[in-house]
């Protein structure tokens, strides 16, 4: 009798490309003092500038309870500001300082780097076929 295993399933295959990259990228942002999470927080700024906390905690990946935390450690480093939303003085939005913005700017070839090396085997085609797939899915589950 001949035994196959079945290939590991997409979910398993995705959340081990997740923490292979976060491991990386972790490496990558260390000497700028900062995580992956962090960085990931900036670069949601970069996008879309001026979120309050939970759009920034949606966009970021991570809890509500947790952004607060997150933010507080940016905005001590001096990489993020606050300032009241005009249109809701409740609110407070988020804002990339300059100081922010050259930090991105530091370890965007490094980063960029990073993503090349892991679609690498793939042509640009299927590299665009992938980024499609990935968005897909994501879409399917939001």
């Amino acid at each position: 009798m001949v035994s196959t295993k079945a290939p590991p399933s997409l979910l398993y295959m995705v959340k081990q490309v997740e923490l292979v990259v976060r491991s990386h990228l972790d490496e990558l942002v260390k000497p700028s003092g900062i995580t992956a999470l962090q960085y990931t927080s900036l670069t949601v700024l970069q996008r879309h500038d001026g979120l309050s906390a939970a759009q920034l905690a949606r966009d970021s990946f991570v809890t509500a309870q947790s952004i607060a935390d997150l933010v507080r450690s940016l905005e001590n480093r001096g990489l993020v500001r606050r300032e009241r939303n005009p249109h809701n003085r409740r609110e407070l939005l988020i804002l990339l300082t300059d100081e922010g913005r050259e930090l991105l700017d530091r370890v965007a070839e490094p980063v960029r780097d990073l993503e090349e090396r892991m679609i690498r085997d793939l042509t640009a085609h299927q590299a665009d076929q992938f980024r499609q797939a990935l968005s897909k899915a994501w879409h399917a589950l939001s």
